[in-house]
C-alpha cells in the first residue's frame, strides 16, 4: 500500500488553489458576468463549488495533524470509513450546531450533498488502481 501524501497531495493542492480562485476571484469579480451570461453556473459557483471541495481540501490536513498527534496510526490513503466520520462530524458541525446555536452559516441540507460526493469523489482518486503498487510476478 502507497503511503498518503497529506500536504504533499495533489488532489490535496488542485481542491485547495480552486477553493481559494473561487472566493478571491470568480465570487467577487467574476459574479456579474456569470449572472449575465452563464446564469445556469452562477448557483453552483456560488453556493455549492466550496462544499464539493471541503474534504479533498480539508481532510488531507485534518488527517495530517491526527498523525501528528498520533491519533491516527498509519500513512494509507483515507479509508471510506474516515471519510464517512469525518463528512458526519463536519456535517453535524455546519449545517447543524454552526446554524442553530453559533448562529454561523446556513441550514442547508443541499450542502451535505456536496460534501458527500466531493468525498466519495476524493477517495475514488485516493485510491485509484494506477496509484496502487504493483504485484510481484511470480512466473517461473
Amino acid at each position: 500500500m502507497r503511503r498518503f501524501g497529506y500536504l504533499h497531495d495533489r488532489l490535496f493542492w488542485v481542491s485547495l488553489a480552486t477553493y481559494i480562485f473561487n472566493r478571491l476571484v470568480v465570487r467577487p469579480h467574476l459574479g456579474p458576468f456569470f449572472q449575465a451570461h452563464l446564469h445556469w453556473a452562477w448557483p453552483f459557483l456560488h453556493s455549492h463549488l466550496d462544499d464539493l471541495l471541503l474534504m479533498p481540501a480539508a481532510l488531507p490536513v485534518v488527517l495530517w495533524i491526527q498523525r501528528l498527534t498520533g491519533l491516527r496510526k498509519n500513512d494509507r490513503p483515507p479509508g471510506w470509513g474516515e471519510m464517512f466520520l469525518h463528512l458526519a462530524v463536519w456535517s453535524v458541525m455546519c449545517k447543524i450546531v454552526g446554524p442553530l446555536f453559533l448562529n454561523v452559516g446556513a441550514a442547508d441540507p443541499w450542502d451535505v450533498l456536496f460534501f458527500a460526493v466531493g468525498g466519495v469523489a476524493a477517495c475514488f482518486w485516493w485510491h485509484r488502481p494506477s496509484l496502487q503498487p504493483a504485484q510481484a510476478s511470480h512466473e517461473l
